[in-house]
């Protein structure tokens, strides 16, 4: 059993699959600071200073009792809150993540075809002289009888 599953481990195609995951989460944390810290703040500057991810909903208030100016202040006051703005930036996370995916996979597939299509050689030629097709190889025409150039 033991044999069977170090087999499994170290294939190929589980080893791509977890250097996959690595840089898929790498890769999400990027997307993230992207999100959170560059395209976020215009975002907000352009709705008039307005700040995502203080965008909430208290359910139940704490101690001290609602109202909260921020986020951190309802959830120091132990409020139970539902935070839409850090949905709304992970929304946006996560259109971009599948864009970027999307994109990759339509360049391999394009990859993949022009692969899968080899251009082929001529097999005819065109006659200098009557401009009918004939097979590559004729030293002469058989329409008009011309003498070809190689």
């Amino acid at each position: 059993m033991w044999k069977e599953f170090k087999e499994f481990a170290v294939h190929g195609s589980v080893v791509d699959m977890a250097v996959g995951i690595i840089i898929g989460a790498a890769f999400g944390t990027i997307v993230d600071s992207f999100v959170n810290d560059i395209i976020m703040p215009p975002i907000g500057m352009l709705l008039g200073g307005v700040d995502f991810s203080n965008f909430f909903f208290v359910l139940k208030g704490g101690s001290p009792a609602p109202p909260y100016q921020t986020l951190e202040g309802a959830q120091e006051a132990g409020a139970v809150i539902m935070s839409y703005g850090a949905f709304i930036n992970t929304i946006i996370s996560f259109l971009i993540i599948a864009f970027v995916i999307f994109m990759a996979i339509r360049y391999i597939n394009n990859l993949k075809r022009q692969k899968e299509e080899p251009e082929e050689a001529p097999t005819t030629k065109s006659c200098d002289f009557c401009k009918s097709d004939i097979p590559v190889g004729a030293t002469r025409c058989p329409n008009c009888t011309s003498e070809l150039a190689a």
